[in-house]
């Protein structure tokens, strides 16, 4: 999931079939759990050893995570949505492998494999028609912490019941202080979550860049701004309220107090995604988006 390389998106032709698999079923999805072992039996007639979660394991005829050596462990599938790939980053970085994501949730775009495509995505898995993506990640440190975020790092106003100030500089120039809810740093892999839906532009995740967009802010003139990733970011809490939170994919976290600052740099990890074949972003991002164009044709 999580590799120590800061070249972004470097794919990797990998057509070794992996040994182990750890298998992440979700449990507050409908069927999941029969699911999962449906794909376990699978898994096993083509001599591939399933691993899950040792609270977990027993009930989809898994055996436990414990009991194998993470480094033994080649590829995570991830049964949920992006939400679920996102706390499993996090959970296992430990495990340094890349992840693949069944779509059991409605809007994946990097859970890409549908329900009706399990199987011939799993042999495609298997065969090798892959290739794992390196996606860039950001880092936000402060005095009082340090998180990495695959998606998005977000300075939200939390408990405060009125908007706060957020002064931006890039590499030591003052850009603007935004009067607003809060400020969302975004990957390009984040660019298509919260980030979006705050009015954020779709970032390619071929892109070596970051979207700075504020949330909810006060004047209208204050628009998103996309940088290159090299680029080191300094946010300012100006309000003199209640501290604020920063978030790293809506999961770890620290408080920021008034005068604090946190710097948003490039991670020194990567996000490693099995990439099919078969699947490709631009239809993903078609098809999730419900655009509906018509190909043009003289």
């Amino acid at each position: 999931m999580l590799a120590k390389k800061s070249c972004y998106l470097v794919y990797q032709k990998i057509y070794m079939k992996p040994k182990i698999i750890a298998l992440f079923p979700n449990e507050q999805k409908e069927s999941s759990f029969s699911l999962a072992s449906e794909i376990v039996q699978f898994l096993k007639a083509e001599q591939i050893r399933v691993v899950a979660e040792d609270s977990k394991a027993q009930a989809i005829g898994a055996e436990s995570i414990s009991k194998v050596q993470p480094g033994e462990i080649g590829c995570l599938i991830s049964m949920g949505g992006d939400g679920t790939i996102l706390r499993l980053s996090h959970k296992y970085a430990h495990l340094d492998v890349p992840i693949l994501g069944i779509n059991l949730g409605h809007l994946g775009f990097m859970a890409d494999v549908p329900i009706s495509d399990i199987y011939p995505s799993l042999t495609d898995l298997l065969n090798g028609a892959y290739t794992i993506q390196r996606r860039l990640m950001i880092t936000a440190s402060s005095d009082t912490g340090s998180v990495d975020a695959v998606n998005d790092v977000v300075i939200h106003r939390s408990p405060n019941y009125s908007l706060i100030e957020l002064a931006i500089e890039v590499e030591g120039v003052y850009i603007n202080t935004f009067v607003a809810d809060g400020v969302i740093i975004a990957t390009p892999n984040g660019s298509t979550a919260y980030s979006l839906a705050a009015g954020g532009p779709i970032l390619s995740p071929f892109l070596d860049a970051v979207v700075i967009t504020p949330i909810c802010a006060h004047t209208i003139s204050n628009r998103p701004i996309v940088l290159t990733a090299d680029r080191k970011i300094c946010i300012r809490y100006l309000s003199k309220y209640d501290p604020v939170e920063v978030r790293a994919d809506g999961l770890d976290f620290f408080s920021l107090h008034t005068g604090q600052s946190i710097e948003i740099t490039r991670s020194p990890l990567t996000f490693k995604l099995v990439s099919l074949h078969r699947h490709e972003y631009f239809s993903t991002l078609r098809k999730k988006l419900g655009w509906s164009g018509k190909l043009y044709r003289e």
